[in-house]
Formats: C-alpha cells, sequence, structure tokens
C-alpha cells in the first residue's frame, strides 16, 4: 500500500511568538501596559531584531504620521500618565516593604509549653506555606499556616524557637526581608478564671 499524500494546509508551520519579559504580554502590546520605557529597554537587550521593527526611527515615524496632530498628543500624555502611574505604585510598593514588619512571637501554650507564631511573611513575597514547610523540617517540629482571629495568614511553629526562627529566616531570606524589620514578642496567654 501506499502512503497517502496530506495536502499542502496541513503542514504546520509553527510561529515563535516573543513575550515581554517586564510585563509578559507581546511586546507589539507592551505599550498598554504601565511599564512601556521598561519592556522597551528589555526588548533592546534580549530581541534587537524585533525591538528595530517596532521602535526604529523609520517604524515610529511611520505609525505616526497616521495619526492626526492632536491624537498625537494624546496618545503622548496618556503614555506619561501610565509610567508615573506605574512610577508611584512601584514606590508605594518599595515603601510598604520597608514599612511592613514580621512578627516573631512566643505563645505560651500550657505551663512549660510554647509555640512560635510568625506573622507578616507575605508583604515580603514569601510563601506561607513553602517558608513553613522548611521551618518543620529545620526545627524537626510541627509547622502549619492558620489564620488568625484578624484574617491574617500566620506561621505556627511548636516549641519555643523564636530566636532561631530570627536567625534562621535572616540567614535564608536576608535578600527579602532585612534585619530591621523583624521584631521578637513574647505573648502571654491570659489565665481564664475558672
Amino acid at each position: 500500500m501506499g502512503e497517502i499524500a496530506q495536502p499542502a494546509f496541513f503542514e504546520s508551520k509553527l510561529k515563535q511568538i516573543v513575550y515581554c519579559g517586564v510585563c509578559t504580554l507581546p511586546p507589539e502590546y507592551c505599550e498598554f501596559g504601565g511599564t512601556a520605557k521598561k519592556c522597551e529597554e528589555w526588548l533592546k537587550d534580549n530581541h534587537e531584531e524585533t525591538y528595530q521593527r517596532l521602535y526604529s526611527e523609520e517604524a515610529l515615524s511611520s505609525n505616526l504620521s497616521t495619526l492626526s496632530v492632536s491624537v498625537r498628543e494624546r496618545a503622548a500624555k496618556d503614555a506619561a500618565k501610565k509610567e508615573a502611574k506605574a512610577a508611584l505604585a512601584e514606590a508605594r510598593d518599595a515603601e510598604r516593604k520597608a514599612a511592613a514588619k514580621v512578627q516573631i512571637k512566643r505563645v505560651e501554650r500550657n505551663k512549660r509549653k510554647h509555640v512560635t507564631v510568625i506573622t507578616g511573611l507575605e508583604v515580603h513575597g514569601l510563601e506561607n506555606k513553602k517558608v513553613a514547610k522548611e521551618l518543620g523540617k529545620k526545627f524537626a517540629t510541627g509547622s502549619s499556616v492558620t489564620k488568625s482571629p484578624a484574617g491574617v495568614e500566620e506561621i505556627t511553629v511548636q516549641g519555643d524557637v523564636s530566636e532561631d526562627v530570627q536567625e534562621w529566616l535572616l540567614e535564608v531570606y536576608g535578600k527579602e526581608l532585612p534585619e530591621s524589620n523583624i521584631e521578637l514578642v513574647e505573648d502571654k496567654k491570659k489565665k481564664s478564671s475558672s
């Protein structure tokens, strides 16, 4: 039996699509995000031919020649607003990270039993579940992520390991978590009247 010849339309041509490393959109759409300048720099460094196709003088002049003067001015104003908004959001995020504290509390559970409760890690970009698992392995103890009555996720580690946790966090996550943002708190459980 002979082989069946397939029509030409079955031949697939794979198209290579480039995605921006900054905003994760295709480079043609980077202008609609708030990080157009950063995207342009990334594209220039990583994909020179695409950069030339989109941002060369000829490409820009041909695109702008089809727009009226008022539309060009409006587009320039919109782009400036978006960039300013993105820069402001970035500054606000950095300020929030700098002000956020990671609390390591030593909470008395029973007379001589303690647990260590850690809150505020997610603000610094750390995943609570991942850190809890690493803490459990490091200190060979039970460790879990729970929600506090205030609705905030916290890591609970069995045992009084608050100072060790502080040292470990600085050792492992020192880049994301400055020492000035970690505070140790001792919290005694209130005695219930019976």
